[in-house]
């Protein structure tokens, strides 16, 4: 147990009132993580909390919350954020309690949560409070809602994607009677605001098992719902991922990987590194499969031609409608167009290489050489897990990332912008006015491999340049 949070326990212990550390940090702690926060509750009503921190030397911090009975204790560097007992109700809003009050007991604060595994409490001794069953589930590695799930979820449906994340964060499986139940809740989630939905999802995807909350994410339905974002003072429903319908019941009558492309995606998520851009291409680097005019045959070849293209732009249409910037659904779009691109240029030993990056140098979503290269390394990252999910026993990633570090070096040749020229002052003496129309010149001949790169090379072009622009 950390210490100063353990100081904050006996200090409100010492003035009569109970204290606990509660929800997740408990349950790290019992399967020998490190929390990453503290959450306290205790008997102590807000004033008396403030009191006790008053008298402690300690402070406590302003916050906006429209959560009942938060105090929010600045100790010896370490904030912690303590709760009295509650108790709460639900009504027509889809995440925030209709009716919150002061409960007498450990237990009634408890039996509010959402998980069993969250309904943990401990107090400054190391002692245990379980009265949901949470350590068993802990032990034997599923989720379980406190109570029945139908309620749990009509309750506050943001907690059907905290179920998502929480069997992708801890690797849990959730019993049969959690997901049976999900489809209950579907109603409640059109009250749910975009940005929380998605905050969860993003949270989801870089978990250590993101697969597994993925495919419950999916398979229950759950991403073909819709929640709500404000504009312009009225709402309007925002399709979450009904994209990914028809994946889990894509027919493979000549599949090219052991498992179907939904049972693929999965696999291949769960061979990447848990980098959001990545997770992201990862996930939708096969969503066109299976798509209406993608199967076919394509040169002699049974083959899905075009739907690295098509699935590109579903994937910037999903993460723009999800509110992402810009760059982060350009980048992840960019991914999922090459990722066949990559297994080419590894696979055949044909292609021009050197040409490939030159168009992606002028045309694509870079600005600098540092991006391209970047965006490579990514790349790499998403062909290897597309090949490792394949699920052939001997699925071999291999070739396929000594060719992308060859790439990497050839990317880092090339010129995105002038800036990445390595001139000096000499050319804007030689230029003057004239010289970013110069610098645009060689730009183009270092990336046609016309100039090399270098200081006292682009300075002799340039005057040649300036010689024959002044005599036009």
């Amino acid at each position: 147990m950390n210490q100063i949070v353990r100081k904050v326990l006996i200090a409100l212990n010492e003035a009569g009132y109970e204290a606990y550390i509660v929800g997740g940090a408990v349950r790290d702690m019992l399967m020998s993580k490190v929390p990453h926060d503290y959450d306290v509750t205790t008997s102590a009503r807000p004033e008396e909390i403030k009191e006790v921190v008053s008298q402690k030397g300690w402070h406590t911090v302003e916050i906006k919350s429209d959560r009942f009975g938060v105090v929010v204790i600045a100790a010896e560097g370490m904030t912690i954020e303590t709760a009295s007992f509650r108790g709460e109700a639900y009504g027509q809003d889809s995440h925030r309690p209709e009716h919150v009050w002061y409960a007498n007991t450990l237990q009634e604060d408890v039996l509010r949560r959402d998980f069993t595994i969250n309904a943990l409490a401990m107090d400054a001794e190391g002692q245990i409070y379980d009265y949901t069953g949470g350590q068993k589930d802990i032990w034997e590695k599923r989720l379980i809602t406190v109570g029945d799930p139908a309620q749990r979820f009509r309750e506050d449906a943001l907690r059907l994607f905290r179920a998502c994340r929480f069997i992708g964060q801890l690797d849990f499986l959730p019993v049969r009677k959690l997901t049976q139940s999900m489809p209950l809740a579907f109603p409640r989630v059109a009250g749910l605001s975009l940005e929380r939905v998605v905050s969860e999802i993003d949270r989801l995807m870089v978990t250590p098992a993101a697969y597994k909350g993925l495919d419950v994410l999916v398979r229950s339905g759950l991403g073909a719902c819709a929640c709500r974002r404000k504009l312009n003072g009225q709402y309007e429903a925002v399709p979450i991922l009904p994209e990914c319908s028809h994946l889990p019941d894509t027919p493979q009558s000549k599949p090219f990987h052991m498992f179907d492309a939904w049972f693929h995606t999965l696999a291949s998520v769960a061979n990447s590194p848990a980098d959001p851009i990545i997770r992201y291409a990862v996930f939708f680097h096969d969503i066109a499969k299976g798509l209406p005019g993608i199967r076919g045959i394509h040169d002699g070849r049974y083959t899905d031609y075009g739907h690295d293209i098509q699935g590109a732009e579903i994937a910037r249409q999903i993460l723009r409608r999800w509110q992402k910037s810009p760059d982060f659904a350009d980048r992840v779009a960019w991914l999922v167009k090459t990722h066949m691109k990559f297994h080419y240029f590894a696979n055949t030993g044909q292609g021009d290489v050197d040409k490939w990056l030159r168009r992606e140098a002028r045309e694509g979503p870079f600005r600098r050489t540092a991006h391209l290269v970047n965006a490579v390394g990514q790349a790499i990252e998403v062909a290897c897990a597309d090949i490792l999910g394949c699920g052939h026993p001997h699925a071999d990633a291999s070739g396929t990332r000594s060719f992308g570090e060859y790439m990497e070096l050839r990317a880092w040749q090339m010129p995105v912008s002038p800036k990445d020229l390595r001139y000096d002052r000499r050319i804007p003496e030689i230029c003057g006015r004239h010289t970013g129309q110069c610098l645009q010149v060689l730009l183009k001949r270092v990336q046609n491999k016309e100039l090399q790169n270098t200081a006292d090379i682009l300075v002799e072009a340039a005057g040649k340049w300036m010689k024959r622009h002044d005599g036009e």
